[in-house]
């Protein structure tokens, strides 16, 4: 599962450069709209498998934890969420000003790519994903209502804590009182990370019961 999903990965980002190389920002656009109304089902899968800042950020975590330069803390004056909102109204204001004043595409996908990495290289890919990446603001919004996502049994569930460890999004995590993990539906990017480490098996991709 873990090579499939890695090729996937790998094939998105290769459309993403070749769309970006070529002028067609407007139909990797189209693609993340698309994503959206499948979240509503799905949950974040564009996250997951499509996004290409998740895809390099991946590897730049991985160079970050052996450099020894990562930290667990998060800058304070992002952890209220309302970035991610600011960081959407401006990216939108820049893409919608620049083409109708200036006549140009500014390269904003490409920016936040690089923003993506430089921010892994020293924050754990969390930070970005939901205090800084506008992109995941929307996901966020629209996958709160996913049919259907990655879900502990609670019977089968010891508490390891293995699953949060590996979980890029702080999606995963064990409650105090009675030791069990329990998934964040608006912030699991449906990668499988999770389910993969559990040793027992406890966390499947199944429907989500609602109310």
């Amino acid at each position: 599962m873990k090579y499939i999903t890695n090729i996937i990965r790998l094939l998105f980002l290769a459309l993403f450069i070749f769309l970006m190389a070529n002028g067609k920002v407007v139909l990797w656009l189209a693609l993340f709209g698309v994503s959206l109304i499948i979240a509503l089902i799905f949950g974040r899968v564009y996250c997951g498998y499509a996004c290409p800042m998740n895809t390099l950020m991946i590897p730049i975590e991985w160079l970050s934890k052996k450099l020894k330069i990562q930290t667990a803390v998060a800058p304070k004056w992002l952890k209220n969420g309302y970035f991610t909102w600011i960081t959407l109204v401006i990216s939108v204001a820049v893409m919608l000003l620049s083409k109708r004043l200036l006549h140009i595409d500014l390269p904003i996908l490409p920016f936040w790519l690089v923003v993506s990495v430089l921010v892994t290289l020293r924050y754990k890919p969390e930070v970005f994903h939901n205090l800084i990446c506008p992109f995941g603001a929307l996901q966020r919004t629209f996958s709160r209502f996913a049919r259907m996502s990655e879900k502990v049994d609670i019977s089968a569930c010891v508490g390891c804590r293995l699953c949060e460890r590996v979980c890029p999004s702080g999606a995963i995590a064990v409650s105090e009182p009675d030791k069990k993990a329990i998934v964040n539906v608006s912030l699991c990017h449906q990668c499988t990370n999770c389910r993969q480490t559990c040793p027992k098996e406890a966390i499947r991709y199944t429907g989500v019961k609602k109310g």
